[in-house]
């Protein structure tokens, strides 16, 4: 049995409500979102809203963690996304259709590009989602 490493941190999230409800952080200053169906229109987030926060916020810092090792601390990059639900071709169940953008500034694409790749690699969130075959991360020029 392999032995596991003592974890770096560890949060507990709960949610009893699914969409319609809310969803917390459980400690004593932990973060709470009332959550929503997209396809209503209650006020509260979502979890393709939950999961783009997520993916652009480790791609991100792991995309300037590289950028730091590298000696180019400072360098501006930036990762957006756009989620889309989808139903299943069967027409039961749904999915997200993820697409993100990163872009490093200052930096020819295709440097940009190995950079970008490197991370995806090394991102935990993005090494959840390795091999997805519904979402995909594109290089593109910094704006």
């Amino acid at each position: 049995m392999e032995q596991w490493e003592k974890p770096l941190f560890e949060t507990k999230v709960v949610n009893h409500a699914g969409v319609d409800g809310v969803a917390y952080v459980d400690h004593p200053e932990g973060l709470r979102v009332i959550t929503s169906s997209p396809l209503n229109e209650s006020p509260g987030t979502n979890p393709e809203e939950l999961f783009g926060l997520a993916m652009t916020t480790c791609l991100n810092a792991t995309i300037q963690s590289l950028l730091k090792a590298r000696g180019l601390e400072g360098t501006q990059s930036k990762v957006e996304s756009t989620i889309q639900l989808k139903r299943e071709s069967n027409g039961i169940g749904f999915y997200f259709d993820v697409q993100l953008f990163a872009s490093i500034d200052k930096m020819d694409l295709a440097d940009a590009e190995k950079i970008i790749q490197s991370a995806e690699k090394r991102c935990p969130v993005a090494k959840l989602t390795q091999g997805a075959s519904t979402l995909s991360i594109e290089t593109v020029s910094y704006k």
